[in-house]
């Protein structure tokens, strides 16, 4: 697990440019770094030594030298990859490293490559003969590439946006119009970011450089076709068997693995599996957001050694500049914090863990899945009556059964956007200073709708939530909090070969009006008790909401929406308002608060401070 960096072109003092970039993101890779300046560009590695201690460094070059690779990643069928490149008639230099594969693929079959790949990567390849630079992102979007074209032509690239700001061609301006999406989403969406022209290379896409082009276009989608005639018994079976393959590829390594341990079923099921040695667990003084007993409880019965951490109220507010720096985009996701201490803690012990990442999106576990099996009569009423119903209930103060007459009034396209959608048009208008309106979050979404036309409502917000949701919050943080304590973070589910047995499933066997994950919690129960198999899903529970009631904390958030930068966005004002009225318990708005503060706090860090 590394961090990658480079840049196209000859500009002057380019060995000083890239060192200041890969300094930048060295948590990243903390055991070594590489550096490497062809004719036409530079490319820098910062080393988490993983796999192949000895003989694993970057960049790393093919038999001519015409190739050189930064890889970012663990590939998990490399040797299987290995023998048929040898086969082939390639050379290997390495003993076993999985990064050799990517330099002698990439000869062999070219693009074509990415189709055999299992795994999770962000690599580039700069072929020196033809002055061009093959970039690619893996099938889900696990681990991070961000590029940016310079005025000049040149192309940066990198694991993390940070390592720009050390390149004197690079412009940092913000992209204020990202700040209206995010509101909605509580994330960044989409190929856009927070900087201007920096770009996200989203899931299963590539990149090819050259002369001053960039060529972008996607290798593979994934596909929801639900099968009929099989049991949910049979189901059961194909996700136990599959699992169990997908858990073994992720434990190969050089050094030890640990897992992480919550409450929920997706991380029980993964550490049983995986016979780990230690597994790791946070939690808040406050039973009501503490997982640590359940934690215990569990690994007792595994028979492991189980991690617990504690986190004091205070130290989770102090560390909130930081890890909204590590984020390089703002994240309004609390659970975020929490995980950026189990990380901290696992990190003590190990250099790599297991995580749960992906469990939702492919088997249908957000509680949100089963709202098209509730109140379903409701859906009959036609739509002109459900909009105009709709129209009178956004008019009403919050109360039980507001939202559910505001949500029904549209259709699912129109609604449904994400597992958040936290601000409406009228909110955002109401807090922003320079509202536009120009794009609205169903401009995300619609592309998704549009493919999964005819499939069923919990399929297409599946579908949905596979690109928008996991791709920039789940996934976002799993990679930037984990590369913050660097510690290489797997996520067993998100595979393809378990994302090719997931697709398949009926929705049936995925949720209804009472359950989620169906099939896979049926797996689950063959193995581990069946109270933890069927437990309802709790996310990462935190106490923010408390938290704001309390003057304490409270304060710290009121001096920061009273702010210059506050001012320079918000109408100061409304977001007192909201504050208030929250710590009154006249209205719940913590996650909008939350997702102001965090905005602010990342502003500060990026704009103010740097």
């Amino acid at each position: 697990m590394c961090g990658i960096v480079g840049f196209t072109g000859m500009r002057a003092g380019r060995e000083a440019i890239l060192k200041a970039m890969t300094d930048a993101i060295a948590h990243r890779g903390p055991d070594g770094e590489g550096s490497y300046f062809g004719s036409g560009v530079a490319l820098g590695h910062r080393r988490l030594s993983i796999i192949d201690l000895a003989g694993g460094a970057q960049p790393m070059f093919n038999e001519d030298k015409n190739l050189a690779v930064v890889f970012n990643g663990e590939i998990y069928n490399f040797m299987e990859l290995r023998a048929q490149l040898v086969e082939a008639g390639h050379t290997f230099s390495t003993d076993h490293s999985d990064t050799e594969v990517l330099l002698h693929g990439y000869e062999e079959w070219g693009e074509g490559m990415l189709a055999k790949l299992r795994g999770m990567f962000a690599f580039a390849i700069w072929n020196e003969a033809e002055q061009t630079l093959f970039c690619a992102r893996d099938h889900f979007g696990i681990k991070p590439f961000y590029y940016y074209l310079t005025d000049e032509g040149e192309l940066l690239f990198g694991s993390e946006i940070k390592s720009f700001l050390a390149h004197p061609g690079f412009k940092k301006e913000l992209n204020q119009s990202q700040l209206e999406l995010y509101l909605s989403y509580q994330y960044s969406p989409g190929e856009d970011t927070f900087f201007k022209g920096v770009k996200k290379l989203l899931p299963a896409h590539s990149l090819l450089w050259k002369a001053g082009q960039v060529d972008v276009k996607r290798y593979w989608e994934p596909r929801f076709e639900p099968e009929q005639g099989k049991s949910l018994s049979d189901w059961e079976s194909r996700v136990e068997e599959v699992m169990r393959q997908s858990v073994a590829a992720h434990k190969i390594s050089d050094v030890e693995v640990g897992s992480f341990l919550s409450s929920g079923v997706d991380s029980s099921y993964m550490a049983y599996l995986a016979h780990v040695d230690k597994t790791f667990t946070v939690g808040f003084a406050n039973k009501q957001y503490d997982e640590t007993d359940y934690a215990a409880e569990f690994s007792k019965f595994m028979g492991v050694k189980n991690y617990a951490y504690r986190i004091e109220p205070e130290e989770y507010w102090e560390n909130l500049p930081r890890i909204q720096y590590h984020m390089d985009e703002p994240l309004a996701d609390a659970a975020s914090v929490a995980l950026y201490f189990v990380n901290r803690e696992a990190a003590k012990q190990v250099k790599v863990c297991l995580s749960g990442e992906g469990a939702d999106e492919f088997f249908g576990g957000y509680n949100i899945y089963k709202e098209p099996f509730t109140v379903s009569w409701y859906d009959h009423i036609p739509l002109p009556i459900r909009r105009a119903i709709g129209a009178v209930a956004e008019q009403l103060p919050p109360v039980h059964g507001v939202n559910f007459l505001v949500r029904r009034s549209r259709p699912l396209e129109e609604r449904y956007i994400g597992n958040t959608n936290l601000m409406g048009e009228r909110r955002k208008k109401q807090l922003l200073k320079h509202y536009t309106g120009g794009k609205k979050p169903t401009d995300l979404s619609r592309p998704y709708f549009k493919k999964t036309a005819g499939q069923d409502p919990v399929t297409r917000m599946q579908y949905t939530d596979l690109h928008l949701w996991m791709v920039g919050d789940i996934l976002l943080k799993a990679d930037k909090m984990s590369m913050a304590n660097s510690l290489e973070l797997r996520v067993p589910f998100l595979d393809k070969e378990v994302f090719e047995v997931a697709r398949h499933i009926p929705v049936e066997c995925r949720a209804d009006a009472e359950h989620t994950k169906m099939a896979l919690r049926g797996a689950a129960a063959r193995s581990i008790p069946e109270k933890t198999a069927d437990k309802k899903k709790l996310g990462f529970p935190v106490p923010v909401r408390a938290w704001l009631r309390e003057e304490k904390y409270a304060a710290i958030v009121r001096e920061k929406f009273q702010s210059e930068s506050a001012e320079k966005f918000f109408n100061t004002r409304e977001l007192t308002k909201m504050l208030d009225q929250h710590m009154s318990e006249k209205r719940d708005n913590w996650r909008q608060i939350w997702c102001v503060f965090m905005f602010l706090t990342w502003y500060e860090e990026y704009f103010v401070k740097r």
